[in-house]
C-alpha cells in the first residue's frame, strides 16, 4: 500500500513537472526575442526613433518566415566580440553568451573560436579580404594613354581609311581632266606624297594647299574632312571620360605587390579578424604584411578612420571586401583592388544549443535561393558615384560604321565621278579626232597612270631636238 502511494506520488510530480515545461514552453514562445546589433552603415542605422538597414531588413524577412517577434537593441560596449586574456568575451557575443541577448545579428564573422561558445547560422553573407587606396594613387601612367580611347581594331580601320583616302585623292585627281586637263604637259600636283600629306593635313584642322579644284577630287576631300572631325570629336571626348574613370593597371594589384612595395603604408582594424588572418597565416607576403603593420602600429581604430586615411592618399586600408565595397560606392576617389583573399561569411550568432537555429539556417537558405539576399545588397550598397557606374570603354569599331561608311561612300563617289568627267572629255575628242571613245578613253587612261610627271615626255624630246 505505501509503494503504490509512492508510485501514485511520484507519477503525479512528473505530470506537473511536464505541465510546468510545455507551459514554459509556451510562455517562451510567446516572449519577444531579444535581438543585439551594432550601428554599422549600412547593416545597422538610425532613422528617427527607428532603425533601418540590411540586417533590419534580414530580421525583418526571418521574422516573417519563423513566426516570431523581435525586439532590437544596440549592445553596450559597441564591440563586435572579442575574447580578452581572462577568456571572458565583449560586445555582441558576449551578451550572447551571458543570456543578455537571444540573437546578435549584425556582420559577425564566422570564427573557429566563436563557434565554440555560440551557434552560428548559415552564412548570410559572402566576404573576403582586400585592399582599399584613393584612386589617383593606385594608378599607373602609361605611355601609351593617349590610345586608350580607341580600341585597337579602331586604330587599324582608321590607318586603313587615311591610306585609302590618299590613294583615291590620288586616283581621282589624275583622272579627272579637270584637276588635270593636259597630263603631257602640266604637271600633276596631287601626287602619292602630297596626298599623303593633304589626307594628313586634314587630321589636324589643317589646310594642306594646293586645295583640288575638280569636283570630284573635292568629294573625297570632303568625305574625309567630315570622317576627320568626327573622329576627333569622339576621340578627345573618350580621352577626357578615360582619364576620369577606373584604369585596369593598379601600382598594387594585390597582396604580393602590396608586400613588396614601401611607398604606401598600409594597415588595417585594430582587434579584427582581419588581422588575426594576417597573424596566424604561414603565408610569406602575408607574414610580411602583419610584420610591416606591427612594426609601424599603422592599425587604424575603426573603419571610418582607414577609409578617412585612404581619402588621403599614400595609405592602403586593408579590410573586408564587402565593407571596402561600400565605401567605394560613397567616395568616388577610392578604389578596392581586385583580388580577393581569406573568404568567410557573415553569420548570426545565437546560444549554445538554441533551438531556433536550424530554423534561421533553413530560412537563409531559402532566401538566397529565392534571391532576396541579393536585392537587399543591391539595395543598400547602390553607387551613389554615376561617372564611375558607367565606365568609360575603348571606341569600337561598330561604334563608328556609320562614319566609316559615308567616308566609304565618297571615295566611290569621287571616283566614279572622275571618271565620268574623263569619259565626258574622251567623247568630245573622239569627235574631233575622229576615232572610238573607247580608244581615245583608253588612251587618256594609259597617258594618265602612266606618266608620273610631266618631264618623262619632254625629255625624249628635248634629248633629239640636242642630238640633231
Amino acid at each position: 500500500m505505501h509503494v503504490n502511494f509512492v508510485r501514485m506520488l511520484l507519477g503525479s510530480l512528473v505530470c506537473a513537472m511536464g505541465l510546468l515545461l510545455d507551459f514554459g514552453a509556451c510562455t517562451a514562445m510567446r516572449t519577444e526575442l531579444r535581438i543585439t546589433t551594432i550601428k554599422q552603415d549600412p547593416y545597422t542605422m538610425s532613422k528617427g526613433a527607428q532603425m533601418e538597414g540590411y540586417c533590419m531588413d534580414l530580421v525583418s524577412e526571418l521574422s516573417k518566415k519563423l513566426g516570431f517577434k523581435y525586439k532590437v537593441q544596440l549592445v553596450k560596449d559597441s564591440s563586435y566580440g572579442r575574447q580578452d586574456e581572462s577568456g571572458n568575451w565583449n560586445g555582441m557575443i558576449g551578451e550572447v553568451v551571458r543570456g543578455e541577448a537571444d540573437l546578435a545579428i549584425a556582420p559577425l564573422t564566422l570564427t573557429a573560436a566563436r563557434e565554440k561558445i555560440v551557434e552560428m547560422t548559415k552564412p548570410f553573407m559572402q566576404t573576403g579580404i582586400s585592399i582599399l587606396l584613393r584612386r589617383d594613387s593606385s594608378e599607373a601612367a602609361s605611355f601609351f594613354d593617349f590610345l586608350t580611347p580607341f580600341s585597337t581594331e579602331t586604330w587599324v580601320g582608321i590607318l586603313v581609311a587615311y591610306l585609302g583616302t590618299a590613294v583615291c585623292i590620288f586616283l581621282s585627281a589624275r583622272l579627272s581632266p579637270c584637276e588635270w586637263s593636259q597630263p603631257r604637259s602640266e604637271e600633276n600636283t596631287f601626287t602619292l606624297l602630297h596626298s599623303l600629306w593633304y589626307t594628313a593635313g586634314a587630321l589636324t584642322l589643317q589646310g594642306a594647299g594646293p586645295h583640288p579644284k575638280a569636283l570630284s577630287v573635292r568629294i573625297v576631300c570632303c568625305s574625309w574632312w567630315l570622317f576627320a572631325v568626327v573622329l576627333l570629336a569622339c576621340y578627345f571626348s573618350n580621352l577626357s571620360s578615360v582619364q576620369g574613370s577606373e584604369s585596369s593597371n593598379l601600382m598594387v594589384k594585390g597582396f604580393e605587390d602590396l608586400a613588396n612595395q614601401d611607398v604606401v603604408d598600409y594597415g588595417c582594424l585594430a582587434g579584427s579578424s582581419t588581422l588575426s588572418f594576417f597573424k596566424n597565416s604561414n603565408n610569406p607576403a602575408y607574414r610580411r604584411i602583419y610584420e610591416h603593420m606591427e612594426r609601424t602600429n599603422s592599425f587604424v581604430p575603426s573603419m571610418d578612420e582607414g577609409v578617412r586615411r585612404a581619402k588621403e592618399g599614400n595609405f592602403a586600408f586593408i579590410g573586408e571586401s564587402v565593407s571596402l565595397d561600400l565605401a567605394v560606392a560613397r567616395h568616388c576617389e577610392l578604389v578596392r583592388a581586385h583580388e580577393v583573399i581569406g573568404m568567410r561569411g557573415y553569420s548570426i550568432a545565437a546560444p549554445l544549443g538554441s533551438p531556433i537555429i536550424k530554423n534561421l539556417s533553413v530560412a537563409i537558405l531559402q532566401l538566397s535561393e529565392a534571391g532576396e539576399l541579393s536585392y537587399l545588397r543591391s539595395k543598400w550598397w547602390a553607387s551613389s558615384c554615376i561617372v564611375d557606374a558607367s565606365k568609360a570603354a575603348a571606341v569600337q569599331p561598330h561604334s563608328l560604321k556609320g562614319m566609316f561608311l559615308v567616308l566609304a561612300l565618297g571615295l566611290a563617289l569621287g571616283i566614279m565621278l572622275a571618271m565620268l568627267e574623263l569619259t565626258s572629255k574622251s567623247r568630245s575628242s573622239a569627235g574631233e579626232q575622229r576615232k572610238s571613245c573607247c580608244t581615245v578613253l583608253s588612251d587618256e587612261l594609259s597617258q594618265r597612270l602612266k606618266s608620273s610627271n610631266v618631264n618623262t615626255s619632254q625629255e625624249p624630246a628635248e634629248k633629239d631636238k640636242e642630238g640633231a
